[in-house]
């Protein structure tokens, strides 16, 4: 903990490693480029601007502007200290601040992407704040958070905030733009308007300010203050200030709240910012000063986070956690987090993320109430009790993680190809995870090989051998006469399934309530409604889970749990879908578009859905949002059709779903006789070497971009996926090895195979099969049609070495 400029210089290096611009050497910032290309179709983005180009932004001519609002509100939240998972946990006193990269300031998509491997946060129920965070020099420093960010995070009752950045003159700051951001027109400040704006716009909470340019005087610095309380006294908008420029207008980072800073936080009887994120050089003297500070100001010290950095080292940073949490005592001020995602940079695959999040936030055990570990890094469960916004009914989750390798509706296969979307999100389980039992314990999981809606499920499994008690959500739901609960589960074969729904009501929390869910008449998704009738006028506390019984092998998916009140109803239909723009992907073959159309009348929408009308009646999944606008990355024709109708369906709260409005797309010239009918269609596989290693490099139609152009895998069983959309006459595969990249030719893959079917549920058939191969491109004729197609890996290379390297996958067709 003796890092400088730990905020900037992190930043510097999460920019190089997103892809961004260098913050280094950073010229004056550019005109604001011309909206016209954007509304034909292209891919929008999350806004990010400099203080005087954001002088010029207006939501009615931005055209990307409509699809980065979000339209989740912030939710409520409840806890009960009774219910918390971890003893030693506290409620009502520190809270947890957490400062995210989700992507590049630039070119970070507005609405999720077709690449699955993406930073899919789910541990809100011990955040309040999160921080987007971002910026550069050399691309802008006001970042808004992107849609998908701030709907997950309000879903789960967590506050959220953009990143205003003025990096030091090292690393391309400009006194002149902390100058052009307090720059006044009369009494007010129209930078300050503009942040207002955005965020009332855009539905986010407010800004974090992080000023760390150095050069300024006091002077300078009342501004800056003038600013944030000109800003509050007009708006609900928040801020947090990072302790780095002083009240004298130098920048001199105190690692503590005193009276050089204090003046950022109150000033008199003027609340200046909501809270401070201290640097992370913080000392046990040095807090319990800030604390005797912040209390004379007529402050909370928990208005104060101290910061933590995770960035380069995650749970295995040091950290001084008995000052921060002296056992037996309150808490001495809340908790900044500054880089949580490492546990997604660092991980190897989906599975990695998944354990490495779990120890960062529950502790090695993977269990909040059993953190006894010898690392010093015990979990955060340790220390925060989880928070609840599950306080209204209809409560439904599908246990969507917001990230998948295809997409179910109602446990069918609408879609197939990887995607992250955490607008999808459902609330996660409060508990990840809680099983009692006194015999063998059941391993809960969110599992992506199955889904009754979205990408992933709920899987229980294990050796049944006595009671378990799965506990998954605290709620606060208050039972009327016709309250239901409902559960979609399945099983691998017929029979019973060992399982009863689990409830507690807030006169015995701690007391479960069980429902049997009796047994399954197959092995597909099945529902039980259960009826509350019995239980009018009392309040769900927690929501759970029993399994008993014996089986040594048990295996069980929940696909979905709900309370609701009567029917489940069906929203009122959208209408006026319209095409606000198409540009080609690929000319008389795919496209891209821009959508919008007018939501539902009455409310109660969880989300949109929009599919393609494929010409032989079925539909296919093209992606979903809460708003009232999307981009659709890719739209395929098929065949020689000479139009494709689009459709928009409301999904209520409770899943019900209305009617579809629809619009047509047509289809101008004569689709390719031939070409590689795999470029950039959507790409799963069974693994990955590195996040930037992933399927969709495999069929993004370039082999010279270092060692990265590729996808890479280390897993037991070796294989690579591409949807082709549609079936297609396949006239050749062509697989691109490791030196076709300029690798070492031992790495070429030696023996493999590719396999093809036309439906999901389809059996592969092998149409090519090689063994010995040493060449680094390999050509493989075929005739056959078909719309998946595979690549099978079961010798990677000339040695032992284990990856699986393969820099394109192709499929030639009409």
């Amino acid at each position: 903990m003796s890092r400088r400029l730990p905020l900037l210089l992190s930043a510097a290096l999460g920019a190089a490693v997103l892809g961004a611009a260098p913050t280094a050497h950073a010229e004056p910032a550019p005109a604001a480029p011309a909206a016209a290309p954007a509304a034909l179709g292209s891919q929008p983005y999350a806004s990010y601007w400099y203080p005087n180009t954001i002088l010029n932004w207006d939501p009615a001519t931005d055209p990307d502007a409509r699809f980065n609002r979000s339209r989740v509100p912030l939710q409520p939240r409840t806890t009960d200290p009774a219910l918390k998972a971890n003893p030693n946990a506290r409620s009502g006193e520190g809270k947890v601040a957490s400062l995210v990269s989700f992507g590049p300031t630039s070119n970070n998509p507005s609405q999720g992407s077709a690449d699955p491997n993406y930073y899919a946060f789910g541990y809100w129920q011990y955040v309040d704040k999160l921080v987007f965070w971002g910026g550069s020099a050399g691309e802008g420093l006001i970042l808004a958070p992107n849609p998908t960010v701030i709907d997950a995070a309000h879903r789960n009752g967590v506050k959220v905030y953009g990143t205003v950045f003025f990096p030091p003159a090292a690393y391309g700051g400009q006194l002149q733009w902390v100058r052009d951001f307090v720059q006044k027109s009369g009494s007010g400040y129209p930078v300050a308007d503009k942040l207002a704006q955005a965020a009332q716009y855009y539905g986010f909470d407010g800004w974090f300010i992080n000023q760390e340019t150095g050069g300024g005087d006091s002077a300078l610095a009342t501004e800056v203050r003038n600013l944030m309380q000109y800003t509050k006294a007009k708006s609900s908008t928040e801020f947090m200030w990072y302790d780095a420029m002083t009240e004298s207008g130098s920048v001199s980072w105190q690692n503590a709240f005193t009276t050089a800073n204090d003046s950022f936080l109150q000033e008199g009887t003027r609340r200046t910012s909501d809270s401070m994120f201290l640097n992370f050089n913080w000392s046990s003297g040095g807090l319990d000063s800030s604390r005797s500070l912040a209390r004379g100001l007529g402050r909370s010290e928990y208005d104060l986070y101290s910061g933590i950095d995770t960035e380069a080292n995650g749970y295995n940073s040091g950290v001084d956690w008995s000052t921060l949490f002296p056992a037996g005592k309150p808490h001495t001020t809340s908790l900044g987090l500054y880089r949580p995602e490492w546990t997604w940079k660092s991980a190897t695959d989906r599975a990695d993320f998944y354990a490495k999040d779990a120890r960062y936030w529950v502790g090695a055990n993977n269990d909040p109430s059993n953190t006894t570990t010898s690392s010093s890094w015990k979990g955060l469960s340790t220390y925060f009790a989880e928070s609840s916004p599950i306080t209204a009914k209809p409560f439904v989750t599908n246990f969507d993680s917001g990230q998948g390798d295809f997409y179910n509706s109602g446990g069918n296969r609408v879609a197939t190809g990887g995607w992250n979307n955490l607008s999808l999100q459902d609330v996660p389980p409060t508990y990840r995870w809680l099983v009692s039992s006194t015999g063998s314990r059941l391993t809960p999981s969110i599992d992506f090989t199955d889904a009754y809606e979205g990408g992933s499920t709920l899987r229980l499994t294990g050796r049944l051998d006595a009671a378990n008690t799965i506990r998954l959500y605290e709620t606060r739901l208050p039972v009327a006469a016709d309250s239901r609960l409902s559960v979609v589960l399945k099983t691998p074969a017929a029979g019973a399934t060992n399982l009863k729904a689990a409830i507690s009501f807030t006169d015995a929390p701690t007391s479960f309530t069980t429902l049997d869910l009796g047994s399954t008449g197959g092995n597909g998704w099945e529902r039980r409604t259960l009826d509350l009738s019995a239980y009018a006028g009392r309040t769900i506390a927690q929501i759970g889970l029993q399994a008993e019984g014996s089986n040594p092998a048990y295996d069980v998916k929940v696909g979905q749990l709900a309370v609701y009140d009567g029917a489940v109803d069906a929203p009122a239909a959208p209408s006026g879908l319209t095409v606000l723009g198409a540009a080609d992907t690929v000319p008389g073959t795919s496209q891209s578009l821009r959508l919008s159309w007018t939501g539902s009348t009455g409310g109660a929408v969880h989300h949109y859905e929009l599919y393609r009308r494929n010409p032989d009646g079925t539909r296919s999944y093209l992606g979903a949002t809460p708003s009232d606008a999307y981009f659709v990355n890719r739209l395929d024709r098929v065949g020689t059709e000479s139009a494709t109708t689009i459709e928009v369906e409301a999904v209520s709260t409770e899943y019900g779903r209305s009617t579809a409005a629809s619009a047509t797309v047509s289809w101008t010239g004569t689709p390719p006789a031939g070409g590689n009918l795999a470029l950039n269609r959507p790409a799963t596989g069974s693994g990955q070497c590195n996040a930037n290693e992933t399927p969709a490099k495999a069929v993004n139609g370039t082999v010279n971009g270092g060692n990265g152009d590729k996808w890479c895998t280390t897993t037991s069983a070796k294989w690579l996926e591409v949807d082709l959309g549609s079936a297609h006459p396949l006239s050749k595969f062509v697989v691109k090895h490791a030196s076709a990249g300029g690798e070492s030719a031992s790495y070429n893959t030696r023996d493999f195979s590719v396999q093809v079917r036309n439906s999901t549920t389809d059996p592969w058939t092998t149409v090519a099969n090689v063994t010995g191969n040493t060449a680094g491109t390999t050509t493989h004729p075929v005739s056959t049609t078909a719309r998946y197609v595979r690549l099978v890996v079961t010798r990677p290379t000339q040695t032992s070495d284990p990856a699986a390297r393969v820099y394109e996958f192709e499929a030639w067709g009409a």
